[in-house]
């Protein structure tokens, strides 16, 4: 079992940063892929971006190239997501997952944990 606590979102104007946070509590973080997914108000929720458990290898979706990095520390059990050069269109809720796997690529789907969601709110 692996507990996710995010933390970092708020209210920032387009073109700032922020810095989510996600603490995890259980057992072998270090065997879990990590992910970030968002969803905004009227839409279904996406995948943002992941990092695989023991290589590190991230992934992103296009829309977030270039403006956001994932990134993890095995000793503080938290992955980061590290948002620059915010829209507008970012504004959801970002939530913090895990899967247990050691795939070289973490993927984009198959997450069993989930944290509770952190608000983030781009305005114009």
């Amino acid at each position: 079992q692996v507990q996710l606590v995010e933390s970092g979102g708020g209210l920032v104007q387009a073109g700032g940063s922020l810095r989510l946070s996600c603490a995890a509590s259980g057992r072998a973080f270090s065997n879990y892929a990590m992910g970030w997914f968002r969803q905004a108000p009227g839409k279904e929720r996406e995948f943002v971006a992941a990092i695989s458990s023991i290589g590190g290898i991230t992934d992103y979706v296009d829309s977030v190239k270039g403006r956001f990095t994932i990134s993890r520390d095995h000793a503080k059990n938290t992955v980061y997501l590290q948002l620059n050069s915010l829209k507008p269109e970012d504004t959801a809720v970002y939530y913090c997952a895990a899967k247990r796997t050691f795939a070289w690529v973490a993927g984009r789907s198959g997450y069993d944990y989930w944290g509770q969601g952190t608000q983030v709110t781009v305005s114009s």
